[in-house]
């Protein structure tokens, strides 16, 4: 009965009070795991130096290959784990959480040693130079000796919110945050580690946390729970988790192609100190846009369950709704930017003025279209909760590879300095990409709402 009520009130209670509370502890949870992401770039800054913010911005595409191998095992197996659980199906349920381990520690260990041993000419084919290679290398070499521990923990993550318990897979990314910010410091000022200090702090925060899931999935009481009968390769499931997980994997792969880009056009046109504000300003934007990510969150079950039972007026008004906040949270990202973009990036690397000049300069101008830029985000997110993942996709993809890639290799041409064609590059492949969203969601509206007369009648 508490199930049942719970599913009606996504029928029933009103949009804005069924949002806040679907949304508050998404959003919460990103924006610890991106204040963490800021904090340990300023420990990074602060106690290494400016070589080392550098070098880690360099680290960028490899993150978000490794990422996108793990949304690929974690968004699949989660998926499918709701279905079975929606059709009762408790063993085959049982087999997937299973499965997602021995994926993990197969995909994790097979990219963790592959990446180690080609890690210097990739770092270098980034961009990275004499003075930044080795803090780069230094921390990746860290990182990758952990990833399984990544990849499982972001699985086990994804398991506790297909499995009904999005409270615990935020307590686990508070634990991870909280334990991060504490060994952080410790490791780069106190035991003098440098920025493989920073590497350990991730690392040895996640293997916590992942000892935490593994005990809560050992829960024999649990329907869902580990044990050594389901520890067996399964082909059908894992075929069926890679597969469904594969657009997000070509998303990812796509964002880490335009960091390659990126990274190598600022090493390029500008040097080391380009990629280093690159970097800084990367961290900020995505701050901002983790929080529209935490919203969307919130949006999507309620738009998917409201949409299959055919409630358009609560389903288009829960996507306005999103997009309002989406653009409040933007346009602020927006003002900040533009007026404030110093105190902002020079948190970071305090005494490379050269370097806080750059990358204030270059975060000042990537914010320029945000304001639309949270309806772009919330569009995406919406065609992907009522099942229509091919335009999500699509707008995803359009937005990296159509507007964004072009305009990384024509836009610098055009310019005094080379660089600010890299920096106008976003905003450019922002406004397109807004002005293609806003296109497809208005259709998509009259279309829900065409539906929605043609039931009434």
């Amino acid at each position: 009965m508490k199930n049942q009520n719970k599913f009606n009130e996504l029928a029933e209670k009103p949009v804005g009070r069924l949002l806040a509370s679907y949304a508050l502890p998404a959003i919460v949870a990103m924006t610890a795991s991106s204040i963490y992401n800021i904090v340990d770039g300023i420990f990074i800054g602060q106690g290494v130096g400016e070589h080392a913010i550098m070098g880690l911005a360099l680290t960028s595409p490899l993150m978000s290959l490794t990422a996108a191998f793990g949304a690929m095992v974690g968004v699949g197996a989660a998926t499918l784990m709701s279905i079975r659980l929606g059709q009762k199906d408790y063993g085959t349920a049982r087999k997937i959480l299973g499965n997602v381990v021995l994926m993990n520690v197969a995909m994790g260990l097979l990219l963790g040693i592959i990446l180690q041993v080609f890690l210097t000419p990739i770092l270098t084919f980034f961009g990275a130079s004499a003075d930044t290679l080795p803090y780069a290398h230094e921390f990746m070499t860290v990182i990758l000796a952990g990833n399984v521990v990544t990849h499982l923990y972001f699985g086990l993550n994804a398991m506790l919110r297909s499995t009904n318990r999005p409270k615990l897979a935020m307590y686990s990314t508070f634990g991870t945050v909280g334990i991060n910010l504490v060994l952080a410091p410790i490791f780069i000022f106190v035991f003098e580690w440098g920025i493989s200090g920073a590497a350990w702090a991730t690392v040895v925060a996640q293997l916590c946390m992942l000892i935490w899931q593994l005990r809560l999935f050992s829960n024999k009481a649990d329907f869902i729970h580990l044990e050594r009968s389901t520890l067996r390769p399964e082909p059908r499931i894992m075929r069926e988790s890679l597969l469904i997980g594969l657009p997000q994997f070509l998303v990812n792969a796509c964002a880490c192609l335009v960091a390659v880009v990126i990274t190598r056009s600022m090493s390029t046109y500008g040097g080391d100190v380009a990629v280093g504000a690159f970097g800084i300003s990367n961290r900020l934007i995505m701050f901002i846009v983790f929080v529209v990510v935490g919203l969307n969150q919130g949006m999507q079950p309620i738009a998917g369950y409201n949409y299959g039972a055919g409630h358009m007026d609560r389903l288009i008004s829960v996507v306005k709704l999103t997009i309002l906040f989406a653009t409040l949270i933007t346009t602020t990202g927006f003002a900040v930017g533009v007026f404030f973009p110093e105190p902002c990036v020079a948190v970071f690397a305090k005494d490379a003025p050269e370097l806080v000049a750059e990358a204030a300069h270059g975060f000042s101008i990537a914010v320029l279209f945000f304001p639309f830029v949270g309806m772009q985000i919330v569009s995406t997110a919406f065609f992907q909760s009522i099942g229509m993942a091919g335009k999500s996709i699509f707008l995803s993809l359009t937005r990296q590879m159509l507007f964004l890639l072009p305009a990384l290799f024509i836009l610098p041409h055009f310019f005094e300095r080379p660089t600010d064609g890299v920096w106008w590059s976003g905003p450019v492949s922002d406004a397109m990409a807004s002005i293609l969203s806003a296109v497809l969601l208005v259709q998509q509206f009259r279309k829900l709402r065409d539906r929605q007369t043609k039931v009434a009648e």
